[in-house]
């Protein structure tokens, strides 16, 4: 195993401890992924805590989800097929995570999408959040749902289901997580004091004009 690799299951492991410790998963919950090469995904197996992940754990799949390393009894779940539409379709993107973080995820169960544009860093990192209808777990209807917001956003919230976020690393889409529940949860207490209210248009077009400034 090279340096790389070693470097990104360790990687893998220490974002699989914040997603738990912030409680964006519970038991088993939520899956995360990097890209290793062109052709090979390095993924978290399935029935496994990501608070405790352990980088011999994780699994090596093709593009395809076959597997092509894994320890023994370990395999990847099968809502790797989320991680992998991203991964073909945008080849530019090496990270994928999934979590149920409970501000979002609420958002999710309600059918809302995060569209207000409130706060400054919020529109210049990540813009609205879209609602990707809903599919059932394990199936292609998930993988489906988030065709319309490939190429053009790095977030969604899956309908009744959680969170789905990606990046050009693991790292970025582990941030971008982050940022999705910090959204959802402003969203939230905003509301509880009546305080709910968008940045005025003008004010929203120089904040996106930013984003080629800081690299968005």
């Amino acid at each position: 195993m090279n340096t790389k690799e070693e470097e990104l299951r360790r990687l893998i492991c220490d974002i699989g401890r914040n997603l738990f410790n912030k409680d964006f998963i519970a038991a088993n919950d939520g899956n995360i992924s990097a890209r290793l090469s062109a052709t090979e995904v390095i993924t978290s197996p399935t029935g496994v805590s990501k608070g405790y992940l352990q980088p011999h754990m994780l699994v090596k799949v093709n593009l395809q989800g076959d597997i092509l390393e894994a320890a023994e009894g370990y395999r990847p779940s099968t809502e790797v097929k989320m991680h992998l539409k991203i991964y073909n379709e945008l080849p530019e993107m090496g990270g994928v995570v999934h979590a149920h973080p409970p501000y979002a995820t609420a958002f999710a169960i309600k059918g809302e999408a995060l569209d207000k544009m409130m706060m400054p860093e919020s529109v210049i990192a990540m813009g609205d959040i879209p609602l990707a209808v809903y599919g059932t777990p394990s199936t292609e209807e998930i993988p489906d749902s988030l065709i319309p917001f490939l190429g053009k956003k790095t977030a969604v919230l899956l309908e009744s289901h959680g969170a789905l976020t990606w990046g050009k690393d693991v790292m970025a889409a582990y941030m971008n997580m982050e940022r999705l529940e910090y959204t959802a949860k402003l969203t939230f207490l905003t509301r509880m004091i009546g305080g709910e209210r968008e940045l005025p248009q003008h004010r929203i077009e120089e904040l996106v004009a930013l984003r080629s400034f800081y690299g968005m």
